[in-house]
């Protein structure tokens, strides 16, 4: 089920806010980063967001990334927003993620911890140096999905592929350590980055040359402007291919990240349900 239109600019006028507070804790901090993705993709080619798009990210190098998350909690307006840090007590993925307090964000997951945060969220992503080597790229590559499969696992990810099940337990027996060291082993002053721990399935469309990422300017976004790459042109290329040509009619349509979205009621409302009961009523009532 599609979201309704005003049920879109809202939740997109949510994720808004949570941009320009990001932008000015990294104001603030003196850190950079840049709009990624397809929010990137919506800055260039729509000045905003895409119109049916209904989420937001933004990547971070390494070493500015590990910085935002030792020194924003001094800055961030705690009464309205929350950090919610990569491998923290309650949130076990790989990447980190800017809630907004006093909303919901039920995603399409049946969650193993209750007491996690569930508002409504944008994605911070690291950029981590890529080793210089094919073989080590690949085995960087390789570590970063069984990382993913260990978080995915502790999650509560649910499929019904063979495969991704056998893959999940048998990535339960590595050193997660280890595996994070392999990922984010590259040397700093590597020729090329990478962001295996970002949205792209695909080795090819993780692996950028670094200078793409090591200047930025300034664009439109909405009612604000925000920072993307200087070699915006390349990336985008890079991704999507001819990225100003629009998708047919069909196509343009929400991905539905969330089974709910509530923006006027806190997700603590929602834990009076069985975990189970909740997210099977909430999937179901929305079909």
């Amino acid at each position: 089920m599609m979201a309704s239109p005003t049920a879109l600019c809202e939740h997109q006028a949510a994720l808004a806010e949570l941009l320009s507070e990001f932008d000015r804790v990294c104001q603030a901090l003196d850190i950079p980063y840049v709009l990624f993705a397809g929010t990137m993709l919506g800055a260039v080619r729509h000045h905003g967001f895409i119109p049916w798009d209904d989420d937001l990210d933004v990547l971070m190098l390494r070493c500015d990334y590990d910085r935002l998350l030792r020194e924003a909690d001094g800055v961030l307006n705690g009464e309205r927003f929350f950090l919610q840090k990569e491998f923290s007590e309650h949130w076990p993925m790989f990447f980190s993620k800017l809630r907004l307090n006093g909303t919901t964000c039920l995603e399409t997951y049946h969650p193993k911890d209750m007491a996690s945060h569930f508002g409504v969220y944008i994605d911070i992503f690291p950029c981590d140096n890529a080793a210089n080597g094919r073989f080590g790229r690949r085995m960087q590559y390789l570590a970063s999905k069984a990382v993913i499969a260990q978080s995915l696992y502790k999650r509560g990810y649910e499929t019904n592929s063979l495969v991704k099940k056998l893959f999940m337990q048998a990535c339960r027996l590595l050193p997660a350590g280890g595996l994070r060291r392999v990922v984010k082993g590259g040397r700093k002053d590597s020729r090329t980055v990478h962001t295996f721990f970002a949205a792209a399935a695909s080795y090819r469309k993780n692996v950028y040359p670094r200078e793409w990422f090591t200047t930025r300017i300034t664009v439109p976004f909405g009612e604000g402007e925000y920072p993307i790459p200087a070699e915006y042109d390349r990336v985008l290329t890079h991704i999507y291919g001819a990225y100003m040509t629009l998708p047919p009619p069909e196509q343009r349509r929400v991905k539905r990240h969330a089974v709910l979205v509530d923006l006027h009621n806190g997700y603590e409302c929602y834990r009076t349900y069985h975990r189970e009961m909740a997210f099977d009523v909430l999937t179901e009532s929305i079909r």
